[in-house]
């Protein structure tokens, strides 16, 4: 039997470690059971919840000592240290071979021991860009739903806790059992896409004395980088640069970025066909569109629109 440990802290995230518990913790009829599942936490006792009612931890950090996963489901708040212990444990535990998980925010606390340090991790869209900020030797990668390195793996917002969960019991039993296991939690064995389409459009902002609102009111024309710096009355060069500077890409990325914004938006709220949205945001044809919003967003936009329609 696979050993996994979830250590748990205050104030306790209940879906993230619910989560956990659903894949690793759960006995079904019919289902063959691979792992045993366990709860720690640093000073046990009583731990708070994200829920509002308290859970009765028994077991301290020595749990990590017969586990064969360890599992951090969730770091709130995310600036919060780890302990010197925790940190100890953590470590050691991945010396002897320990795999090392995190669901959503618990990144934050591996982040802290240094195995991140030159990998790729991902995290919640929203924490993505302060994941980077503060741990700037760990490569955030924003849109994964989940990162496995085989001895450590992160995964994004809360859901895609599940996507990681069945993922590693994929890798560890195979495609049959997961989908198995997948069928009696009424879940997809594996999600399309990425986190992108899950996060909201940006709004196009306020830098750049105003260009952005205007072309903002002209995606379904044909614009053009060029266009961008005769209306700001400037070289190629300098837009480039003002768009680095300010917004951290180049017109062309942005642009493109705002008509896959739109269309995701008239994908949601109208009945246009994809042709007709492709004009609307100014790719042309439908062919042009599905192929830019696969490249961003990771699904099609049929896919899209059958999630994230409106009743």
């Amino acid at each position: 039997m696979h050993r996994v440990v979830a250590l748990v802290r205050p104030v306790q995230s209940t879906f993230e470690l619910g989560c956990a518990a659903e894949v690793f913790g759960t006995r079904r009829a019919g289902v063959p059971q691979h792992y045993e599942f366990a709860v720690c936490t640093e000073s046990p006792g009583p731990v708070p919840t994200s829920a509002g009612y308290e859970i009765s931890v028994t077991r301290g950090l020595s749990a990590f000592r017969s586990a064969d996963t360890v599992l951090i489901p969730g770091w709130m708040p995310v600036e919060t240290p780890i302990s010197a212990r925790v940190r100890r444990a953590l470590l050691r535990a991945h010396e002897r071979g320990v795999r090392l998980v995190t669901i959503c925010s618990g990144v934050f606390a591996l982040a802290q021991t240094g195995l991140l340090d030159g990998r790729s991790a991902t995290m919640h869209w929203a924490h993505a860009e302060r994941l980077r900020r503060d741990f700037p030797e760990v490569r955030v990668e924003p849109d994964a739903l989940y990162v496995d390195h085989g001895d450590v793996a992160t995964s994004a917002g809360a859901g895609a806790g599940l996507d990681l969960c069945l993922h590693l019991v994929r890798e560890d039993h195979g495609a049959a059992h997961a989908a198995l296991l997948a069928r009696h939690m009424v879940l997809p064995p594996r999600r399309d896409g990425g986190q992108v389409q899950y996060a909201p459009p940006t709004p196009p902002g306020d830098a750049l004395d105003g260009l952005l609102e205007w072309a903002e009111t002209r995606l379904s024309t044909a614009l053009s980088v060029e266009d961008f710096a005769a209306w700001l009355g400037v070289s190629s060069r300098t837009l480039a640069r003002r768009f680095a500077e300010q917004l951290g890409t180049s017109p062309g990325a942005w642009l493109l970025s705002r008509r896959i914004a739109e269309a995701r938006n008239l994908l949601e709220n109208t009945d246009l066909s994809v042709e007709a949205i492709a004009r609307r945001v100014g790719l042309t044809s439908a062919v042009n569109l599905r192929r830019r919003f696969r490249d961003q967003t990771g699904t099609t936009p049929g896919a899209y629109r059958r999630v994230f329609r409106g009743s």
